[in-house]
């Protein structure tokens, strides 16, 4: 039997002869992902004798020198594209001076990456306070207990030498104090660190998404920060930071989290001169472990699904804890029901 069709139903357009076959669909992709898109974010901790795990990213670890050299090691053989290293140091104060100290374990930590991988990859330092001063706060503190921005500016232009010294060949200024791309910048120069990029957190939300990341780094925060950190109503407030940043100097910029801020993401990239990366933050990464811990979604498609998102809404480059896993997926060539989204 056959079956007459009106005319106003058979269609003209059909998208989907597009999608008939998985070559067809290779063929018309717009995007895919690559392991150098990607970036590790990494732990240091001071006095521990093995890595340890971190309860609330499962996965994720804060290493010792070696384990973090290890780790290192792997993930640019699986390809990634840098590594970016945050220090947990065992003691704090009220300046962070552990941040600026030679001999402090995040600069030990950038010391060895450089030594052990050389040019192999893009070493990457968190340019900021907070994990380093006994009050949690991204800067230094004036007599009301209030993040005091010019002081704060002062310490990150000793801590960008400190790190600069130490090998890093990025700095990431992750604080979001007015002006601290200029100080930076006029900083590195001065001392000859003319090479040294800066990769500008740009949009950087006061999120809840950051939860996780304060287990990571031990954090001692008292109150919040959303009186430096972006508000999370404000989009158009991102693209004043952008133009700022790279007034200042910024050689990358950054939206911070991540799949909240599609939107934000989009804009910025739309408009940045500059490459454009996004953060997909601890506690992005947590949801995605803890639902495929319960059988709720198929883990490996959802962290590429996700970090193709990053990609399609304007990003150069990801930061993300699945970095080295998804790097050596892609590497060994992914099963049919995963090969889209290489």
């Amino acid at each position: 039997m056959t079956l007459d069709r009106h005319p106003l139903l058979s269609p003209i357009d059909r998208p989907r002869r597009l999608r008939t076959t998985g070559a067809v669909r290779a063929l018309v992709r717009e995007h895919t992902l690559r392991s150098r898109d990607l970036i590790l974010p990494m732990f240091v901790r001071e006095g521990i004798e093995t890595a340890q795990p971190i309860a609330s990213m499962p996965g994720v670890l804060q290493h010792t020198e070696d384990s973090l050299v290890a780790a290192a090691r792997e993930a640019v053989e699986r390809g990634v594209g840098g590594l970016m290293l945050f220090g947990v140091p065992e003691a704090k104060d009220a300046v962070g001076s552990g941040a600026t100290d030679p001999a402090g374990v995040l600069n030990r930590g950038l010391a060895r990456l450089r030594e052990e991988l050389g040019d192999a990859t893009v070493i990457m330092a968190d340019t900021c306070l907070d994990e380093f001063t006994d009050h949690g706060h991204c800067g230094v503190l004036d007599e009301h207990g209030a993040v005091d921005n010019d002081a704060t500016l002062e310490r990150y232009r000793e801590m960008a030498l400190a790190q600069a010294r130490a090998g890093a060949h990025m700095l990431g200024p992750s604080g979001m104090m007015d002006g601290q791309i200029a100080a930076i910048r006029d900083a590195l120069d001065a001392e000859g660190f003319t090479d040294v990029s800066l990769f500008a957190y740009t949009a950087k939300y006061a999120s809840a998404f950051f939860g996780p990341f304060r287990d990571a780094v031990g954090s001692s925060l008292q109150g919040d920060r959303r009186t430096y950190q972006q508000d999370p109503a404000n989009g158009r407030e991102a693209l004043r930071e952008l133009e700022l940043d790279v007034a200042e100097g910024a050689d990358l910029v950054m939206v911070k989290p991540g799949l909240p801020y599609l939107d934000v993401l989009r804009d910025v990239a739309q408009a940045s001169p500059v490459p454009v990366g996004v953060y997909q933050v601890s506690g992005e990464y947590a949801m995605i472990e803890a639902a495929a811990a319960n059988g709720w979604v198929d883990r490996e498609r959802t962290v590429l699904e996700s970090l193709l998102a990053f990609r399609r809404a304007g990003a150069t480059c990801v930061l993300t804890y699945h970095a080295s896993e998804a790097a050596g997926w892609l590497q060994g060539g992914l099963p049919e029901h995963l090969a889209e989204f290489a």
